[in-house]
């Protein structure tokens, strides 16, 4: 039985409010999404998508041409009449881990005049611990509900994530309004956890911080394989068949990174200590990532018989850009930290990444500044001291190595810090390899 028809308003077409926006769009909603950038604006009524995100474009094309899915500028004429709003604005986050809530209470304010009666007001964007309190202040409005409904997506599956999602968490202190949130969701078959503010909140930066350790500890696990000659490709088969462990993120690699995992790891740490409570665990996992980058800096000066302090001289070819394949986001990129590293200790990069190819955004241009970017990945090999991949993009599995060696010259090391490539495959053809834990 399809949902009933509420309409829904949406403050910001970033990657969770465009997301969020065409999917309910898609299960049958009447959606007006507004933004602030009159060109983003035109662009997306014009069935332009700014990102890139697997079924995205055909999901908000197709909600447009359906007529239930517009764009507008501001967020007063996202609201007007909508019965339920969600916010989904950037919340930036400072060097002690502390969010910036300015765009949300600044949404908040401009949308609390024209809120009709009974409507109900989501934070969607991740958000601390009382920030559904700190929204109902803003407005003001005491027959308005504030309800905290986190998203779960990843990027390159989000679409599939919002529409088949593991469960959805609504929290709110008036359960009528928690129940019209959760309504929404009517279409898909999911549990639909409802519960207060605080601890839907929490649940956000728990889910993350839990995923983010995961990693650290298949990372630290690696690192220990290395010093002791095990193979950590044969312990996580071994440890992720037990069906309270699992094998999903215990995949080794250069760190996590992204939108997500550094500011919520970070964010945790900090509400924590903001009530009183040291979470070393979660800064042990932070030390952790952080410790990863190094490693791979190491192995990337060892390859060329250097000293991680001093690469001047020495060129290296990276595939791979993105914190992961299927999106074009820099942000918090361990590729991008490893780069930034190797540039401050005098070497030069040569780089492709598939979303890098044509023509770049303006902040992928002030982003990527001082790499030499090549529009072939092949074309990364030329003049190279040594080889990195960085992204676990496919195409770079499919990397003819026998090719790469005739480029490159025999010998040369590939560092594999996604463990991507077959390492038999890459010494058969003439090259040196070294993977994450792997012997």
């Amino acid at each position: 039985m399809p949902p009933t028809e509420i309409r829904i308003g949406v403050v910001g077409t970033g990657y969770v409010g465009l997301t969020t926006g065409a999917c309910f769009a898609h299960m049958g909603h009447t959606v007006v999404c507004g933004d602030i950038d009159q060109r983003k604006v035109d662009l997306l009524n014009d069935g332009h998508i700014p990102i890139v995100e697997e079924g995205l474009e055909q999901v908000v094309n197709d909600a447009r041409a359906n007529g239930r899915l517009s764009f507008v500028l501001g967020s007063q004429a996202a609201a007007t009449d909508a019965d339920i709003v969600f916010l989904c604005v950037p919340t930036p986050q400072g060097e002690d881990g502390s969010a910036d809530l300015s765009y949300i209470e600044q949404a908040a304010a401009e949308i609390a005049p024209i809120l009709k009666p009974g409507a109900v007001v989501v934070n969607k964007s991740t958000v601390p611990v009382g920030s559904t309190i700190a929204v109902e202040k803003v407005l003001q409005r005491s027959d308005v509900s504030v309800v905290s409904n986190p998203e779960f997506l990843r990027e390159g599956t989000a679409v599939d994530d919002f529409l088949n999602p593991d469960r959805v968490v609504v929290g709110a202190a008036n359960r009528a309004a928690a129940e019209k949130v959760a309504e929404l969701y009517d279409g898909i078959d999911t549990p639909v956890i409802i519960t207060d503010p605080a601890s839907a909140e929490t649940i956000k930066y728990a889910a993350n911080g839990f995923l983010a350790m995961k990693i650290s500890f298949v990372n630290a696990v690696a690192a220990m394989c290395e010093h002791v000659g095990a193979d950590v490709a044969a312990v996580v088969e071994g440890i992720g068949s037990d069906t309270r462990i699992g094998g999903r993120f215990l995949n080794p690699g250069p760190g996590w990174g992204g939108s997500c995992f550094p500011k919520d790891s970070r964010a945790l740490v900090k509400i924590a200590e903001d009530h009183g409570y040291d979470f070393s665990m979660m800064r042990g996992v932070i030390s952790v990532n952080d410790e990863q980058r190094r490693r791979m800096i190491d192995k990337i000066a060892k390859a060329v018989g250097r000293h991680q302090s001093d690469l001047s001289g020495v060129t290296v070819g990276v595939w791979g850009l993105t914190f992961k394949a299927g999106t074009d986001d820099l942000r918090e990129s361990p590729s991008m930290a490893i780069i930034d590293q190797l540039a401050t200790v005098g070497a030069k990069v040569k780089a492709y990444d598939p979303t890098t190819s044509g023509e770049l955004s303006p902040h992928q241009t002030s982003r990527l500044e001082g790499i030499d970017l090549v529009t072939d990945l092949m074309d990364v090999t030329d003049g190279v001291d040594v080889l990195c991949v960085l992204t676990e993009w496919p195409e770079f599995a499919a990397l003819d190595l026998d090719a790469v060696a005739e480029r490159v010259g025999r010998g040369v090391t590939v560092v594999d810090t996604r463990n991507l490539l077959d390492p038999d495959t890459v010494k058969n053809a003439g090259l040196r390899y070294d993977g994450v834990g792997r012997r």
